[in-house]
């Protein structure tokens, strides 16, 4: 295991050299095998207490010199100059088998001059979730930071309640935020903005070249480009980020801070459960728009190396953001169509797709398990008969639309999409497999897979029916578009259907 660190040539505004602060009893809970075998970490790698002791920060490597990234933010809409690496520390950059770099960061290893008078420390319960949400979300095909180890400190950790510490390892493509230009923009500091704009084309988008506008340009409109394949891809599988702020927007496109994130049953645009989020910014359904905003404040952070004409520079970033309201709606939709199986989105489906979420708005279907029916619909020509209901006589457009069947007076397309067996019922049957998961990481489940391990640590009771329970979740959850032995067990919704469920930052 050879760390790099790129980040130091950046210079010291940029970081703090911190080192983690050692806890007293470093024990290995889950180890990512698949994660860990990419960077050459499988057979002949530190045994469990060594990797215990490295990803905990008790050990640190010979070439690693861990740091504290500084930057800035908007939180819920209000600007804070001073954010940064409160309670993490990034190790150093590891690179896998086809020598992509990733940033190695403990999450929950002590405090940092960034703390803010906070603890530096991470509850058992919120490691946990960031290793299960993310594992689930990467097999979703969603683009993602990863979990390598969840380490157990040993110390109790005190939030709402006392509960057991933890430290959680993130590898990301790097931790470059929006907030990370924001940092310097504010403060006028245009030498390490500019810096700051050349290592992030180097690291993510090397295909950029040009004089300095042209590369800021180009910049702001490829990070944006990501931004709309990042929402689309939450919303195509009903995830909620749940903080949304501009330090948590990865100029990689990646998903990063899983802290009060969870996922939508019942469709419902404004459904939220961040019981931080009391306002409901950053819903479901409000992911696309804060995305936008928060590119706007990108493009605020870039006008200095936009152009040296102020004027000038605002009309560059301006336009850029106005397409991507444009681009944005476009890819939104063309996402919706592709859970349906329809190839293109034209004028006429977009009444079809506002229909079928206005149906499913109004008589409470849920989102993944109404999809997977349509889907099973197609291939098998099976559907429930509260749900034919329920959607009756949408199912007759959405099958003419599909070109897979003709609509009669009684609306009787049943008895003709099983003989409709064409190209064109394969096509949608496959895109509609690819588009809706079978199985998405359901709130009740994660709770119920948190409190059973946690409460076998604090028991010392039930702790082999608590880990084969989270082992067994996340087998599911690792296939999540195909039927496995572990999906029945996590695939129902909640009976409650999630009412009152609220989700915590953990910090």
């Amino acid at each position: 295991m050879k760390f790099e660190n790129s980040y130091l040539d950046l210079g010291k505004a940029f970081y703090q050299q911190t080192l983690p602060v050692p806890v007293a009893a470093p024990q290995l809970l889950l180890w990512n095998t698949g994660l860990g075998d990419s960077f050459g970490l499988g057979q002949g790698s530190p045994d469990d207490e060594q990797k215990a002791l490295i990803f905990s920060g008790n050990r640190i490597m010979e070439d690693s010199t861990p740091i504290a990234l500084a930057y800035s933010g908007h939180q819920f809409g209000h600007f804070n100059p001073q954010l940064g690496d409160g309670r993490a520390h990034l190790l150093g950059e590891l690179l896998d088998g086809q020598q992509r770099r990733f940033d190695v960061q403990l999450k929950g290893s002590g405090p940092t001059r960034f703390s803010r008078q906070g603890d530096g420390r991470c509850a058992l319960k919120p490691a946990l979730r960031e290793f299960i949400m993310s594992e689930a979300l990467h097999a979703l095909k969603v683009p993602t930071s990863r979990c390598l180890a969840v380490v157990s400190s040993g110390e109790t950790v005190y939030r709402e309640t006392p509960q057991p510490g933890a430290i959680v390892t993130r590898i990301a493509q790097s931790h470059l935020r929006v907030g990370s230009f924001q940092h310097f923009a504010s403060r006028g500091d245009l030498k390490s903005l500019h810096q700051l704009l050349d290592y992030a084309i180097a690291r993510h988008y090397p295909n950029i070249a040009g004089d300095t506008s042209a590369k800021a340009l180009q910049f702001l409109q490829q990070v944006a480009q990501r931004q709309i394949e990042l929402i689309c891809h939450w919303m195509r599988i009903g995830f909620i980020h749940g903080v949304m702020n501009t330090d948590n927007t990865a100029i990689s496109g990646e998903t990063i801070d899983y802290g009060p994130c969870a996922m939508m049953g019942d469709y419902h645009p404004g459904t939220v459960y961040s019981s931080i989020d009391s306002q409901g910014r950053y819903a479901y359904g409000n992911q696309m728009n804060i995305a936008i905003w928060n590119m706007a404040r990108l493009a605020e952070s870039l006008l200095p190396l936009l152009a040296d004409d102020q004027q000038q520079a605002i009309n560059l970033a301006e336009t850029s953001i106005g397409q991507l309201v444009d681009d944005f709606s476009v890819a939104y939709r063309q996402m919706l169509v592709s859970k349906l199986g329809i190839e293109q989105a034209n004028a006429d489906t977009g009444p079809l797709i506002e229909s079928l979420l206005s149906i499913m708005q109004e008589k409470e279907l849920d989102y993944t398990q109404t999809f997977h029916s349509l889907t099973k619909f197609i291939e098998r020509g099976e559907l429930s008969e509260g749900l034919t209901q329920a959607l009756h006589p949408w199912l007759g457009k959405w099958l003419t639309a599909l070109g897979v069947a003709e609509v009669t007076e009684d609306n009787n397309m049943f008895a003709r999409i099983g003989d409709a067996r064409g190209e064109q019922l394969k096509r949608a049957v496959t895109t509609m497999k690819a588009m809706n998961p079978v199985l998405i990481p359901r709130n009740h489940h994660v709770e119920t897979t948190l409190d059973m391990y946690q409460d076998a640590m604090l028991t010392g009771e039930n702790w082999q029916q608590a880990e084969t329970r989270l082992q067994q979740f996340l087998i599911a959850l690792r296939s999540p578009y195909q039927q496995t032995e572990y999906t029945g067990q996590f695939q129902d919704a909640a009976a409650d259907k999630d009412k009152g469920y609220r989700t915590f930052c953990g910090t």
